[in-house]
């Protein structure tokens, strides 16, 4: 059985780290789409449109395989790909961080940076509030209205809260369920001559 657990955060958390006069302020953010990164990285850089650097990395999808990482203008490697990092220590998907760096007149080295960066995130992620998701898969049955009885048995059976349902002429009625539970579930509609079933 594969696993269909993942883990976000709940809401927005900040971070902070200061060195040599640098300071390199963390922002974690709740995105589910590459336009709510978008929305959260335009209004930090008006916001701080006198910082250096807006260094950042997210990680989408529950199988996290959309992800990007940015310096900024940092030497490469030094700023997103130490946020990346932690996104994944943290085993994190569908979380944005971003790093604003101050700078604070003295270099930091390309190790000094990355560290900086790392810290930051780390901090951000640290006051996060972590939550558990599950992968879920979504079903339509459409059957007749003689066949009610059965088909709200089996949504009691598993659990199910109905995200739509429609009971005119013909009845219809939507349902998620974990990904680990869609097989059972099709299995025990697929009995039902009457009910068809049909992946949204």
């Amino acid at each position: 059985m594969f696993d269909d657990i993942y883990y976000t955060i709940k809401g927005p958390a900040e971070g902070l780290y200061k060195e040599k006069g640098s300071r390199f302020m963390a922002f974690a953010f709740a995105v589910r789409s590459v336009e709510e990164v978008k929305e959260h990285l335009e209004r930090l850089r008006k916001d701080y449109y006198d910082a250096r650097h807006h260094c950042y990395a997210y990680i989408l999808g529950p199988r996290k395989d959309a992800y990007r990482m940015n310096d900024d203008g940092e030497p490469s490697g030094t700023g997103g790909r130490p946020i990346y990092g932690q996104l994944l220590s943290a085993d994190l998907t569908d979380t944005l961080v971003v790093v604003v760096r101050y700078f604070g007149g003295v270099l930091l080295g390309a190790s000094g940076l990355a560290n900086a960066y790392k810290t930051a995130a780390r901090d951000a992620i640290a006051h996060a509030e972590i939550v558990e998701r599950t992968i879920d898969v979504r079903y339509r049955l459409r059957f007749e209205y003689a066949a009610m009885n059965d088909v709200m048995r089996i949504v009691k059976d598993f659990g199910l809260v109905p995200t739509h349902q429609d009971f005119n002429l013909d009845c219809q009625l939507e349902v998620s369920v974990r990904q680990s539970m869609s097989n059972r579930l099709y299995d025990a509609v697929a009995q039902l001559r009457t009910v068809r079933i049909e992946l949204i």
